[in-house]
């Protein structure tokens, strides 16, 4: 499994998780997935965390904000094939709270560790199995100077 992204949308995604810190930040990764799986990101959307609860270790978009990206997207031909957000002063592996939260099957779930305010490691999972037995796969990231339909969205 391989997420194909420009490095402008990469530096994007990681900045967004340095801009909230000691916040965790997100968003919505808009892009292509071909036949073989490899999920192609063609444009980063920052989205607000709504948790309230405790917004330094946790995150969750707006279904209502969800539903907008996702409208404009399949207007512009394309999907959401992934998410990101930050772990402020925590690993870029994901977690059992990242596991329970996450339903998008198929879709890739990006993590940049952001220590003492700097972005650091980027990873990448994809998320496999059915409801009762989910789980995430890690999956290798390639970094593109510039990607065909590159967009802002």
């Amino acid at each position: 499994m391989a997420l194909k992204i420009a490095e402008s949308d990469w530096q994007k995604l990681r900045c967004h998780g340095e801009e909230t810190y000691p916040h965790e930040c997100c968003g919505v990764l808009l892009g292509e997935i071909a036949e073989d799986g490899t999920k192609t990101v063609h444009g980063t959307v920052p989205c607000g965390n709504t948790r309230t609860d405790s917004p330094e270790d946790r995150y969750h978009i707006d279904p209502g904000e969800l539903v907008r990206i996702q409208r404009q997207a399949r207007g512009s031909g394309l999907d959401i094939v992934g998410f990101y957000h930050s772990h402020p002063d925590c690993a870029a592996r994901w977690s059992q709270t990242d596991l329970a939260e996450a339903h998008w099957t198929g879709c890739s779930y990006v993590i940049t560790s952001v220590e003492k305010g700097h972005a650091g490691q980027t990873n990448s999972f994809a998320l496999a199995g059915e409801e009762t037995n989910k789980h995430f796969d890690d999956e290798v990231i390639t970094l593109q100077p510039v990607l065909a339909q590159e967009s802002n969205a």
